[in-house]
């Protein structure tokens, strides 16, 4: 009968474990991919002292239990032992289709992650706590809650993916943000009817905005998304039908310039309607425009909105306007401004559409995209939404399948045209649409129905 083996304590070692020369213990597993695997430690058991000079660590058998509960779990060592920074690389290879836009905010969120701790750490060593401890620096660091959430939301995304391979049994990053952090973000505000016009009658006014009136009020009368904006050619406006062309935008990218990309979504490609105003705006434009010098991005030249060098300008130059035109106001104004942006100016067109009765502001045609959904409640509440056309009838929208309307992306389905108009108060529903023709009157309360009378 063969001796057991013993350490410098004599005690007993168990299968796999074995002392070393230099007094560390060592334990030898196969793990869940069939491969040799080897821990190490100055401790058998948690009780043992540290060798004078060495850092104190895990006890082996400590290690060793959690070793077999992983190989009981599934769960592979070796693909622990990837790096939070690893890991994400992954997820974005596996996620590559992806816009130019969206690559190069991914290549900020991995320099990020590459500059915290987190970055460096085995994806099997994070904890819950480590995920909360993660948030509570890049706040400290001056990272916006907005910011904060949105890499939080990668990082779970690519931890989903380490917990379907059986890497690590949980997702450290599934936790409630605002519990951790406060969320301070302002939400936008819409300018009221009041704001709206001081703000144009200003810039009317001001011998230094009043040439940027027409472009601002092109983008409160349209509610167009700054880069489809400023990627808008002169062979995009139909003034014989007072239709906007929408399929592309122009967008920056670091270290190669100016580029052509389609806009947000497949949806998003749209003819949107012009008011009025809107033509008038346009038609001064192209006045004062003239024949600037030849300028061609991606095959794109004739842009609206140029320089006197031709350079079509882009979101930031807008940004820019429109904050110190604002600050020039509020020096000289007692009723100040809010803080306005391209978004802002896109999220008061939708408000003040929300707002219309009348048919011929055509309201509901806007509503849908996800962004704007919750500044549309007294148009559609038990639907999806109601699009008028415009021929001046309303059509009923039902389903969850994503359609085209001449504004912008709208959720449902066309069951039927030429319905009666829909009399809708405020708030959404769960009531399921899928056969309703016509729609008559909704009570609603903080966004749940409760009161629908539907008439099919």
């Amino acid at each position: 009968m063969s001796e057991k083996r013993r350490d410098s304590k004599k005690r007993v070692l168990r299968t796999g474990e074995s002392q070393r020369k230099d007094g560390r213990y060592l334990y030898k597993y196969v793990d869940a991919d069939g491969k040799p695997q080897s821990v190490y430690s100055w401790k058998l058991v948690a009780t043992d002292k540290v060798p004078a000079g060495k850092r104190d660590c895990i006890a082996l058998r400590d290690k060793e239990r959690e070793i077999q509960k992983s190989l009981a779990d599934g769960i592979s060592m070796a693909g622990r032992k990837m790096t939070v920074c690893e890991l994400y690389d992954k997820y974005t290879t596996l996620k590559g289709n992806v816009k130019r836009s969206t690559r190069e905010s991914r290549q900020f969120v991995a320099g990020v992650l590459h500059a915290d701790a987190i970055g460096a750490r085995d994806i099997g060593s994070v904890k819950p706590s480590d995920a909360q401890e993660w948030a509570v620096r890049m706040k400290e660091k001056g990272y916006s809650y907005r910011l904060i959430n949105n890499i939080k939301r990668s990082l779970k995304a690519s931890f989903a993916i380490a917990v379907s391979d059986g890497w690590v049994r949980k997702n450290p990053f599934d936790f409630t943000l605002n519990a951790v952090i406060s969320n301070d973000t302002q939400a936008r505000q819409a300018l009221t009817e009041e704001q709206e016009q001081a703000f144009l009658q200003f810039l009317q006014s001001s011998p230094v905005y009043r040439r940027y009136y027409d472009e601002i009020l092109i983008l409160l009368k349209t509610g167009l998304r700054i880069s489809e904006f400023c990627g808008l050619t002169v062979d995009d406006i139909d003034f014989a039908d007072g239709m906007i062309n929408i399929d592309h935008q122009l967008l920056w990218e670091t270290n190669k310039g100016l580029y052509i990309d389609t806009p947000k979504s497949k949806s998003s490609i749209r003819k949107v309607p012009m008011s009025e105003e809107a033509r008038k705006a346009f038609e001064r434009v192209i006045a004062w425009r003239g024949e600037p010098k030849p300028y061609t991005v991606d095959g794109y030249s004739g842009f609206l909105f140029v320089s006197e060098s031709g350079k079509p300008y882009l979101a930031d130059h807008y940004q820019t306007v429109l904050r110190r035109a604002v600050q020039r106001y509020n020096r000289t104004h007692a009723e100040q401004l809010p803080k306005i942006s391209p978004h802002v100016l896109r999220h008061t067109f939708c408000t003040r559409l929300a707002s219309k009765k009348h048919e011929s502001q055509k309201p509901a045609i806007y509503h849908g995209t996800s962004g704007h959904q919750h500044h549309f409640e007294p148009l559609c509440a038990c639907i999806t939404g109601c699009c008028q056309g415009r021929s001046g009838k309303i059509d009923c929208i039902a389903g969850s399948r994503r359609i085209t309307t001449p504004y912008t992306t709208f959720h449902g389905e066309v069951m039927k045209s030429r319905a009666k108009k829909c009399e809708v108060s405020s708030g959404k529903s769960s009531v399921n649409p899928s056969k309703v023709m016509l729609y008559k009157h909704l009570t609603a309360c903080e966004g749940m129905a409760e009161k629908c009378k539907v008439f099919v």
